[in-house]
C-alpha cells in the first residue's frame, strides 16, 4: 500500500505576505501532512509557522515511541521552539501559529490540531470535518448561541482560543481515524474554508484528477477574493501499489 500527497499555499488576494506554511512527506513506513497558519507582527507569523513545521516533523520522523506519543512530543517541541524564539527576539514576541497534522501508519491516521486549521476526511461523495476549531465562534456554536451557518459570517470568526507558541504549554486535540482504502484527508488553513463551503471543497477535489485538487481549491478561493492566506494539503490513503 502507498500514500500520495499534494500541497499548495498562496498569499491570497489581500494579505501582503504569506504566514501559512505546509509540509508533506510520504514513504513506505510513514506519511505526514502539516498545515500551520502563523500570526504576529512583521514577519513573526511566517517565522512561527515555519518553526512549528520543522520542529514537529523532525520529532515525529525520529520515531522511537507510540504514534500518539510522537504526536504529543512533536507538539510540545514545536510549542517550545516557537515560544522561546519569540522571547529571544523582541520583534517576534507574542507570535504563534495554528497547527493541523496528520500522521498515517498502516491502517490508522493520527490527527492533531491546535487553533482553527482543520482536518477533513473525504470518502466517496461525503466530507466530514474531524477536528474541532479552537475558536470563539466554535464555542458559540457549541453553546447553541449561533448556528453553524451564522458562524461563517460572524464578525469575530478570526478569534482563536488556542494557539501554538503563545504560552509555555499548549494542549492539542488528538483524533484516531481508521482508514478505509481510497479515502482522502484534506488539511487546510481557515483561508480556504472561510471562502468555500465543505460541499464546494468536496466537489472541487472530485472534479478532476487528484493531482490538481489543491490547485482547483486555491483557484476557487482566489475567485472568492481570498481574504487570507490559503493553504491545503491533500493525502490519498491506501492506494494499491503497482
Amino acid at each position: 500500500m502507498q500514500i500520495r500527497a499534494w500541497n499548495i499555499t498562496d498569499v491570497g488576494c489581500v494579505r501582503r505576505q504569506n504566514e501559512d506554511a505546509c509540509y508533506t512527506q510520504t514513504g513506505p513506513e510513514l506519511a505526514l501532512g502539516i498545515v500551520c497558519d502563523g500570526m504576529g507582527g512583521a514577519n513573526a507569523g511566517e517565522v512561527a509557522s515555519q518553526l512549528a513545521i520543522e520542529a514537529f516533523s523532525r520529532v515525529v520522523q525520529t520515531g522511537g515511541a507510540p504514534p500518539e506519543e510522537l504526536m504529543r512530543r512533536g507538539l510540545e517541541q514545536a510549542n517550545r521552539e516557537v515560544y522561546c524564539y519569540g522571547w529571544e527576539h523582541p520583534d517576534c514576541r507574542g507570535m504563534g501559529t495554528t497547527l493541523a497534522a496528520a500522521m498515517v501508519l498502516e491502517d490508522m491516521a493520527y490527527l492533531l490540531n491546535v487553533g482553527d486549521s482543520r482536518v477533513y476526511v473525504l470518502c466517496g461523495q461525503n466530507i466530514r470535518q474531524i477536528t474541532r476549531d479552537h475558536s470563539l465562534v466554535e464555542e458559540l456554536v457549541q453553546a447553541g448561541q449561533i448556528t453553524r451557518e451564522e458562524a461563517r459570517t460572524h464578525p469575530r470568526k478570526n478569534i482563536i482560543t488556542r494557539a501554538l507558541g503563545t504560552e509555555r504549554h499548549v494542549t492539542g486535540d488528538l483524533y484516531l481515524h481508521h482508514i478505509i482504502p481510497g479515502e482522502l484527508l484534506l488539511l487546510c488553513s481557515d483561508g480556504l474554508c472561510n471562502e468555500l463551503t465543505d460541499e464546494e471543497m468536496l466537489d472541487l477535489i472530485r472534479k478532476g484528477p487528484l493531482e490538481g485538487g489543491c490547485q482547483r481549491l486555491l483557484e476557487a478561493a482566489l475567485l472568492r477574493g481570498a481574504h487570507d492566506n490559503v493553504t491545503a494539503v491533500l493525502m490519498q490513503l491506501g492506494v494499491a501499489s503497482a
